[in-house]
């Protein structure tokens, strides 16, 4: 039976049209709606009228919804005191739950709020009442513990937010919030559980124990960040958020209890709303958790009603009220995810099932294939344009987690409701559950180690729509055997050309690698292999999570000894992600102390510290060639008085510079024979601060640029990178190339191996 499909122009238009108007003034999106209405009153002809007309009214009801919230957020005083960064009284309802944001070295991690403005104090000690969408960026911890529909005033400075939303300004606070009042009850009952699920994990492994919250009810604050980047690596980050999928285990257990009772469709469809209120309750009904609720749900009770004809519409109207009511969501990338997974599941999943069936496949394992292939076709295109890349993972790891999702969600779900009258039951439900949850983390963790299990593809707007293209045009071309022969025939072509380079390659990281400048984005952080298991490290990027995945990726355990070139953020803002389960034996610092914030925040963890002109780990002799003196009055004198080090490894010598400047480089002329090395790692990202004479005495074979892509900086130089090439070096670039491990082939001769950007 065909799927109706006459809602779906109306939501379209609708949803297109608040994207449009989410990027104009008011009037823009009223003038919109305008024309939009001129258009259903239009004497149209022909078939297409009611096409016609249906956009026509999704587009008039979007831009329309769009241009009001447009309104309140550009209204006065706000807009006003936010451009001149006034600071204010204000009043708050908290909208969702606080997260913490990435912690910089010399300062503490910054909480985030979303949250609603409901008033200002003025100067003059008057009092405008308002109802503005804002972001509030807190300096106090104090601010985590807050549930939504909370009320708070704080002293806030205020700052202008970007466009493109429907945030009126940023809030930034320097003190703890005051409260006024508790929360609303849903939300104190739904934090009961929630505290209870994570009390009954507590005695479970790290890992397991950290994704069960998240896996049940959303909260991914003990997630083992490493175990988070292998999920998204394979495609299972879904299963860390409260999405449609939780909804379906949820909704599909109840609805066969129900009818397994022979209960009617009517009493079906009201059990599973009760099931999914109760649901929703439990998670906290958060705008996400509230899209998925609409997402899964109606799809769950129109099938439950007997009217698989329901579904289409039942979607097409959930996104047309949920844009309506919240036109911010156009633009969220976690609502087209939840509407396109729905919608493969309705509209393709249920086709190739029945193609597979035809063919022989028993019906477990036919949907087994066809409902995580046909949500991730549907989904592939907005996810290419997120990540600029394509898993070839991801169905394969689906497939195998699939079995492991809904026993692990309903034992855990069993863990929250007991967890507040039966503590003990509680741990042990949550001690069942952990069994296939660690089932998906090891799933993660091998499917991360695929060797090119992310393909490179053009990010953006572009990306997404050449993906979804090809998307649409495989499966129609699926419908008629002969272009299905051609399709498949390119296909194994492409993979056959393409793939095996890189699948074919040697694992990562590359065997007997000597050292690795780990792909950080716009910071350093290099590895220097020191015996099995151990590295030394020289600088840690700017944040955790990347040096972290780079350092286990390479296996390291143990970091007998911490190099830290200068303390400038790029250099020291992901030293937790170095220390993140790894013993380090010593620091080696520079003595110039400025920054000093960040200075503090690196010698506050305790490190042993190490000197000396030359030090030797695990077979790794390191000499320490600058800063010859203490350089100031520069254009960075932290970067002029970086740590400059001459690494020996395996018969390799390496230079590793920091930030080094033209004033630092300049004083260590005075020996250019201590220079001269094998590798060279580019000073300060390639900047143009590089003396020629000193690239000329360094004359390195192999040149690494840790570089961040699309920087702000002009990082790298392109006069420095044609002058290295020019003197001979292979220049290769972490922005470009990824992590970069420099090896021995197989007759001893220097290479590289790229892992890819």
């Amino acid at each position: 039976m065909s799927a109706d499909l006459r809602l779906a122009g109306a939501a379209l238009g609708c949803w297109l049209a608040a994207i449009g108007s989410l990027f104009l003034p008011a009037w823009g999106g009223w003038a919109l709606a305008g024309g939009a209405l001129l258009v259903t009153v239009a004497r149209l002809g022909g078939p297409a009228r009611w096409v016609v007309v249906a956009v026509a009214a999704g587009v008039a009801c979007g831009s329309a919804a769009t241009a009001a919230r447009i309104g309140e957020r550009d209204a006065e005083p706000l807009r006003s005191l936010a451009a001149r960064h006034a600071t204010v009284e204000a009043g708050l309802r908290i909208a969702d739950d606080p997260r913490l944001g990435r912690p910089h070295a010399g300062r503490d991690a910054t909480v985030v709020v979303p949250a609603r403005l409901d008033w200002i104090g003025l100067e003059d000690g008057r009092r405008v009442t308002l109802s503005a969408r804002v972001l509030v960026l807190a300096g106090d911890r104090g601010w985590l513990g807050l549930l939504p529909g909370q009320v708070a005033e704080a002293t806030a400075r205020l700052s202008p937010a970007g466009g493109g939303d429907l945030q009126a300004a940023l809030l930034s606070v320097g003190s703890g919030p005051r409260l006024i009042g508790a929360a609303p009850w849903v939300q104190r009952a739904a934090g009961v559980l929630r505290a209870g699920l994570q009390r009954a994990c507590q005695g479970l492994p790290a890992e397991p124990g950290g994704l069960l919250p998240g896996l049940v009810v959303g909260d991914t604050s003990r997630l083992d960040p490493a175990l988070a980047d292998d999920f998204r690596t394979t495609g299972l980050t879904h299963l860390t958020a409260v999405s449609g999928a939780n909804l379906a285990i949820l909704v599909g257990l109840v609805l066969a209890a129900v009818r397994w009772c022979r209960a009617g469709p009517r009493v079906a469809a009201i059990v599973c709303v009760v099931a999914l209120v109760g649901f929703v309750v439990l998670v906290r009904p958060s705008p996400s958790v509230l899209r998925a609720a609409a997402m899964g749900g109606l799809a769950l009770v129109a099938l439950a009603l007997g009217r698989p004809r329901a579904v289409v519409p039942s979607l097409a109207a959930g996104v047309l009220g949920l844009v309506v009511a919240d036109p911010a969501l156009a633009v969220d990338a976690g609502f087209a995810l939840s509407v396109l997974a729905t919608a493969g599941l309705v509209l393709i999943a249920p086709r190739w099932t029945a193609a597979l069936q035809e063919r022989g496949w028993p019906r477990f394992a036919a949907e087994a294939l066809a409902v995580p292939a046909a949500a991730q076709a549907a989904c592939a295109p907005v996810i290419a344009a997120i990540s600029a890349s394509v898993s070839l993972t991801t169905v394969p790891a689906n497939l195998l987690a699939a079995p492991a999702v809904a026993p692990a969600t309903v034992a855990g779900l069993v863990s929250a409701v007991l967890s507040p009258l039966l503590p003990s039951a509680a741990a042990f439900a949550a001690w069942m559950a952990s069994w296939p949850a660690r089932w998906l983390v090891l799933v993660a963790h091998r499917g991360a180690e695929v060797p090119a299990g992310l393909l490179p593809w053009p990010g953006g707007v572009v990306g997404g729509l050449l993906l979804g293209g090809l998307v649409a045009g495989l499966l129609i071309g699926f419908r008629w055997p002969v272009v299905r022969r051609w399709v498949l025939v390119v296909a194994v072509a492409a993979v056959l050309g393409a793939v095996p380079v890189r699948l074919l390659a040697p694992g990562w990281p590359p065997p007997g690698w000597l050292l690795v400048a780990c792909d950080v984005g716009q910071g350093d952080a290099l590895a220097v292999a020191a015996g099995p298991g151990a590295a030394v490290v020289v600088d840690a990027g700017p944040e955790p999570d990347a040096v972290d995945g780079c350092l286990r990726r390479l296996g390291v355990e143990r970091v007998p000894l911490l190099v830290i070139s200068h303390f400038h953020v790029d250099h020291v803002g992901g030293l937790e992600g170095v220390l993140r389960g790894r013993a380090v034996g010593g620091l080696l610092a520079p003595a110039f102390a400025e920054p000093a914030g960040a200075r503090a925040a690196v010698l506050r963890r305790g490190l042993a510290l190490v000197a000396g002109p030359s030090l030797t780990v695990g077979g790794v002799r390191i000499d320490v060639l600058g800063p010859v003196r203490t350089v100031t009055g520069t254009n960075s004198d932290p970067n002029n008085n970086s740590l400059v080090l001459a690494v020996t490894t395996g018969g390799l010598r390496v230079l590793l510079t920091g930030d080094a400047e033209n004033e630092e480089q300049l004083s260590l002329m005075g020996a250019p024979g201590l220079l001269r090395a094998d590798v060279l790692k580019v000073a300060h990202h390639g900047s143009a601060y590089q003396e020629g004479a000193f690239l000329d005495a360094v004359r390195p074979r192999i040149a690494l640029v840790s570089v961040g892509a699309g920087n702000t900086y002009g990082h790298p130089n392109p006069a420095v990178l044609d002058r290295l090439a020019r003197g001979g070096a292979r220049v290769m670039r972490t922005d470009r190339s990824g992590d970069l491990a420099v090896v021995r082939d197989g007759d001893g001769r220097l290479a590289v191996a790229a892992r890819g950007a």
